[in-house]
């Protein structure tokens, strides 16, 4: 072969690479480092009839894809052009020894201020699915959110026949109002604050809204085939219920673990939470279009953004006999539980269980080195002298809490603090195991609802593993809680309604195949029990994944130390870390 010969043969070869990364990320071979550039920028948008100036990535919303395969190293520069403070998190990323890059602002990181950039540097380690990235400060993933996509490992295959097409479907919601005032009224006032115009599906309010007709999600599809929806519900404050009209789902992922398959018409996704589901498409559909729609669940006492959203499923049908003569009939909206419909969600939340496969185990932790009761809901603060709230009574602001302690955001980032063995006077280390004072939890409320405030973890030695019972409670009204911990993954092993009873309750756990989740939602008025292996040393933020109840102070941390081999340690900061 002549040098030239070889040497156009070798271009064509690194042009054909080029474009696989580019065009079908599936299709290349796993370990490769993929950069991305996120430019944080201010963009007009236009929804509802109403323009408005939003924060975007790349001046995209929804955001930028991010595609990854199993095993690959992920390096994303984010430069801040805005005024506002930025963070972002990798949802659902285990972030081994990579702690520096989760993202929670002052938690893991100090926020990217204006003019700085910041890159987040990790390795996607033992994980395949669908999560997704978005903004972890204040109210800013309302605009600042996007799809992180995992591709099982060259050569590996889904456990199910692999689909016709993929196609991810983001729920959010839309603000005409500006969510930073919006949030920060509610903290001055204590009251409850107001509440989205729409929802959307890839940034689209749709045809229930006004003047949105032109912006409808329309999923395409070919009559016979299979496709996989990737569902993520980034809403700030809602959980979702999903319906396409005549169609069922087959679910066969949450957050990113594989799971039993099973069929559903009608499936509930929380804040947080990504589910994949196998969508069937008829072969001799009887109507070119059918509708899909959304609505929320909630069973707590303030506002809510009671609307629905919808979309189209839209068939190609040119090459069915007489398909030219099928009209579009029957475009009601998919009927949807109840707002408040408990027992379905506790049905179908039952149903999920953990593929717990040779190839795929459910390595559920037996034996119980730690074990937590911790109680999740509202609260309140008393309302500073010389000052009119509007919280509850009319004489208080609201505020959230695990057991009892609403946490307080430190003005260093806990990580750093820890980390150069600086803590003092940024955080301590007695949060509480269990409630200090004991009460009914689902029953009538206590008459003291105020709540402690403060900066309080729990340290964890390496690999010790963990149980907690989260408990909701009915001060200030029962509801859902959809908690999502960082760093790790973890089980469901039980979950009921009423207050927990540790004397019957633990026998019914599920130890053989119960689902693997990085978010899961309290039932209203019950408790749900996890388990998880505290294997990756950092500090890990846990939360509720409402932003207002988030803002409220509904989160805590768990700090899990090195261990002995040099794998099982926390690496040093990168040199770019942000600052405070």
């Amino acid at each position: 072969m002549s040098a030239s010969v070889f040497s156009r043969l070798s271009i064509l070869c690194a042009i054909f690479y080029i474009c696989s990364i580019t065009l079908f990320p599936e299709s290349v071979t796993a370990g490769i480092t993929r950069h991305y550039k996120f430019d944080i920028r201010l963009k007009n948008v236009t929804r509802l009839c109403k323009t408005k100036t939003i924060v975007t990535v790349n001046g995209k919303f929804p955001g930028p894809r991010v595609v990854a395969r199993e095993g690959d190293r992920l390096v994303v520069r984010v430069v801040n052009h805005v005024s506002n403070n930025v963070s972002l998190h990798w949802h659902g990323i285990r972030q081994v020894q990579s702690g520096w890059a989760d993202g929670p602002a002052y938690i893991t990181q100090c926020p990217i201020q204006t003019g700085q950039s910041y890159v987040y540097n990790f390795t996607i380690t033992g994980q395949r699915g669908t999560l997704w990235w978005h903004a972890h400060i204040s109210w800013m993933r309302a605009t600042l959110y996007g799809p992180l996509i995992i591709y099982p490992q060259h050569n590996a295959s889904y456990p199910f026949a692999k689909p016709h097409k993929e196609v991810p479907i983001m729920f959010g919601e839309w603000w005409n109002a500006d969510t930073e005032a919006v949030i920060n009224q509610s903290l001055v006032t204590g009251a409850g604050p107001n509440v989205s115009d729409s929802y959307t599906i890839n940034g689209l309010p749709g045809p229930l809204y006004n003047c949105s007709a032109k912006d409808t999600f329309k999923l395409k599809v070919k009559p016979g085939k299979t496709y996989m929806l990737r569902i993520i519900n980034a809403a700030l404050n809602d959980d979702l219920f999903f319906r396409i009209a005549n169609h069922t789902m087959t679910i066969v992922e949450a957050d990113a673990s594989y799971v039993k398959p099973f069929e559903t018409d009608t499936l509930l996704i929380a804040p947080g939470q990504t589910t994949n589901v196998l969508l069937k498409t008829q072969p001799y559909p009887q109507q070119t279009t059918f509708v899909m729609a959304a609505r929320p669940y909630f069973t707590g006492q303030g506002t809510f953004d009671n609307s629905t959203i919808a979309g189209f499923l839209v068939y190609d049908l040119h090459n069915l006999p007489s398909s030219n003569n099928i009209p579009s009939k029957n475009l009601s909206i998919p009927t949807l539980p109840p707002i408040n419909a408990t027992s379905f969600v506790a049905n179908f939340s039952n149903k999920f269980r953990a593929l717990a496969s040779e190839k795929f185990p459910a390595n559920v932790p037996r034996n119980v080195d730690k074990h937590f009761f911790f109680t999740v809901g509202l609260g309140s603060n008393p309302c500073p002298k010389n000052q009119r709230c509007q919280g509850p009574n009319n004489s208080s602001k609201f505020s959230a809490s695990v057991n009892n302690v609403s946490m307080i955001l430190p003005k260093t980032a806990l990580l750093q603090s820890y980390f150069f063995k600086k803590s003092n006077g940024v955080y301590t280390t007695d949060f509480p195991s269990f409630p200090l004072v004991p009460f009914n939890y689902t029953g009538a409320p206590p008459n003291n609802t105020n709540v402690s405030n403060g900066t309080k973890v729990v340290v964890l030695p390496f690999n010790t593993s963990v149980e907690v019972v989260l408990q909701d409670t009915s001060i200030l009204g029962a509801e859902s809680h959809p908690l999502h911990l960082h760093g790790h993954n973890f089980y469901v092993v039980g979950q009921g309604i009423g207050n927990f009873d540790q004397k019957k309750d633990p026998a019914k756990y599920n130890l053989v195949d119960p689902v693997e989740r990085n978010t899961i939602g309290v039932p209203s008025g019950g408790w749900v029990a996890i388990r998880f292996l505290a294997d990756n040393p950092g500090a890990w933020l846990m939360h509720c994944h409402f932003d207002v109840h988030l803002s409220w102070g509904l989160r805590m941390a768990w700090i899990v130390f090195d261990g002995e081999l040099p794998s099982q340690k926390l690496l040093p900061p990168p040199a770019d870390l942000p600052k405070c």
